[in-house]
């Protein structure tokens, strides 16, 4: 071994014994913040997204900024466990994309509970079995999820923060021979996103919904003729091959999950607030809808229509803006929009997603 390089060798030594003390420091800070809260909220969105956009903005290399947000995602996860376990219901089973994204958002100390259906979710947030829920709103290929925009009218959960996770779907089955497979399983949403890559590798397999990709890859397990498409990570808890990796179609294929919970979330300094509205039948009504945000200055990102359900063709429209609902602009607009909107709920304000 050359000097230099036991040198290095030495110095990353030191430098991780000093990493592990200055870590346990933090952790101690952790702890007894826990014991200073008198609210016995654990999870303070806010605050960790203000740690890592100040992490981001201080960050010099070599590591990338995704790295430095996985990492002190991490760190922040083991910390927050020292004051009190946090639970997370998704979509499960175990091996979905929603699992993926509770893991990603909340770190490995999280305590995931796997329901069978988006509705199981809100219920377990509602009843207060888990402290959060990790749902599906929409995908940049397929578009909005449905039955999440309902429950997110008719309950009374809050939005507390989002995830964007890319989506890389994969083909997963017993036996990677593309000519024996007779029946692909998968979500609806993932068929959807893979339908090109299915049609020139795949055109005469049926292709078989399920009611998540997990299940998919269980089914999968359990016929040879068959395969499932996933993600990778489904493949270990299955027992499956990954044959082929990245078929969706669009290789910027992201799905947005919403962090739903009780908590009022405070202003991080970069937020987004979300609302669902309907306008009075009357002409212009939509139009009228949007000009409190013009005139105040706030910017409507996104502008979703669903069916009320209420009558027929009466629609309610989910909107999100940039801002805070305490921000002075964005609390302006408000306030007219109550006084023009036939119906307003304020679904939650929240950081911005990394």
């Amino acid at each position: 071994m050359s000097e230099k390089l036991k040198q290095c060798r030495d110095q990353i030594d030191h430098i991780d014994n000093r990493m592990l003390q200055l870590l346990n420091q933090r952790a101690a800070l952790a702890q007894q913040i826990g014991h200073l809260k008198d609210n016995g909220v654990v999870l303070r969105p806010e605050r960790e997204a203000q740690v890592l956009q100040r992490l981001q903005a201080n960050n010099p290399g070599p590591l990338s900024d995704d790295a430095i947000v996985a990492l002190f995602t991490e760190v922040m996860s083991q910390c927050r466990a020292l004051e009190a376990p946090l639970t997370v219901a998704y979509l499960g089973p175990a091996g979905t994309f929603s699992e993926l994204a509770t893991l990603t958002r909340f770190g490995s100390a999280v305590q995931g509970q796997p329901c069978a259906t988006i509705d199981e979710v809100f219920r377990s947030v509602e009843t207060g079995s888990v402290h959060y829920g990790m749902v599906p709103v929409e995908n940049s290929t397929e578009g909005a999820i449905g039955r999440t925009l309902d429950l997110l009218l008719q309950g009374s959960l809050q939005v507390c923060g989002e995830m964007m996770l890319p989506i890389h779907q994969c083909l997963l089955a017993q036996n990677c021979e593309l000519g024996a497979v007779k029946t692909v399983y998968s979500h609806p949403q993932s068929l959807g996103q893979c339908q090109g890559w299915l049609n020139v590798h795949l055109p005469h397999a049926v292709r078989v919904p399920a009611s998540s990709n997990a299940e998919a890859a269980r089914l999968a397990a359990e016929n040879p003729h068959s395969a499932a498409i996933a993600g990778r990570q489904a493949a270990a808890h299955f027992g499956l091959t990954v044959c082929v990796e990245n078929i969706e179609d669009l290789a910027q294929n992201t799905t947005r999950f919403l962090v739903l919970g009780k908590q009022q979330v405070s202003p991080s300094g970069k937020d987004k607030t979300s609302l669902v509205l309907s306008a009075p039948n009357r002409p212009g009504a939509v139009h009228e809808l949007l000009a409190p945000l013009a005139r105040h200055g706030v910017s409507m990102t996104k502008l979703e229509s669903r069916p009320a359900r209420s009558g027929l063709w009466e629609y309610v429209f989910y909107v999100d803006i940039d801002g805070h609902q305490a921000d002075e602009k964005v609390a302006s607009a408000l306030a007219e929009l109550r006084h023009i909107a036939a119906f307003l709920k304020v679904l939650g304000s929240y950081p911005v997603a990394n």
